[in-house]
């Protein structure tokens, strides 16, 4: 079994498309990316995620997550603004978080600065365009952002989803690896309904991402644990989700 990747002559559409997810090595991400935006403020992008918070929301009482969240709202398409909401909860049904779900989920807010930073916005010009050409009939986008650090603390592991395999209740997923230190396993597992696993792939490298079709794949990332107990280890991601949503714009709904 192999992994679905970014081949020449296949399109990312069409791989995401066909597969339900696709696996995409740095080089290939950031050069997508770069077709929508600039990423020239990338490396204090990557730094704020020395500045997330503790997620306090924990059912199994771990202390290893730490975390930002906003959302925006988009018109479907590759034009038109994508404008941050409001502060707002993140909810998840217990059908589809069964440790956290089922309730209304306060994070810290990602700050004004990373929220509108050029890298952000270039990955949001990108799914948008990407995730739109999927989907028919959609008139607005919610998409949710989430910044992660899950730590590898002396004599245990983190685990970055600590709910096991699960679909995150929305239509398209983006996971992209923003850092890794001192971090050993971390590695992605893609599931089709019945079980069956489709493809297995390591986020490695600043930039190695999963694409996900949230509607027809489970996903899952294994423990993760410190190379050298000594010293600080964790693995940092941003995910970003889009949900069809409906409404004026700003008043998106889900």
């Amino acid at each position: 079994m192999s992994s679905t990747a970014i081949l020449p002559d296949r399109s990312l559409q069409e791989s995401l498309s066909q597969d339900g997810f696709v696996f995409v090595r740095a080089e290939a991400m950031r050069h997508a990316f770069e077709a929508f935006g600039a990423l020239d403020d990338w490396a204090q992008f990557a730094a704020s995620w020395d500045t997330l918070e503790l997620d306090e929301h924990m059912a199994d009482g771990g202390r290893y997550r730490r975390r930002r969240h906003a959302v925006f709202a988009a018109g479907a398409g590759g034009e038109g603004v994508i404008d941050r909401q409001p502060h707002q909860p993140h909810y998840q049904g217990l059908d589809y978080n069964p440790l956290n779900g089922g309730i209304a989920r306060w994070f810290a807010p990602i700050t004004a600065e990373s929220g509108s930073s050029h890298s952000l916005t270039t990955i949001l010009a990108f799914t948008r365009a990407l995730f739109s050409g999927l989907a028919s009939g959609v008139q607005r986008w919610k998409i949710e952002v989430h910044q992660f650090r899950i730590e590898a603390q002396p004599g245990g592991e983190g685990l970055p989803t600590p709910e096991g395999m699960h679909r995150d209740g929305v239509d398209f997923v983006l996971v992209l690896l923003v850092n890794r230190q001192n971090i050993a396993s971390g590695t992605t597992s893609i599931h089709a309904p019945d079980g069956r696993e489709l493809g297995r792939f390591t986020l490695t490298f600043p930039f190695d991402a999963a694409l996900v079709d949230d509607s027809r794949v489970a996903h899952g990332v294994t423990p993760v644990k410190a190379l050298d107990p000594g010293a600080p280890a964790h693995r940092d991601v941003l995910v970003v989700t889009f949900l069809r949503g409906e409404g004026a714009p700003g008043v998106i709904k889900s």
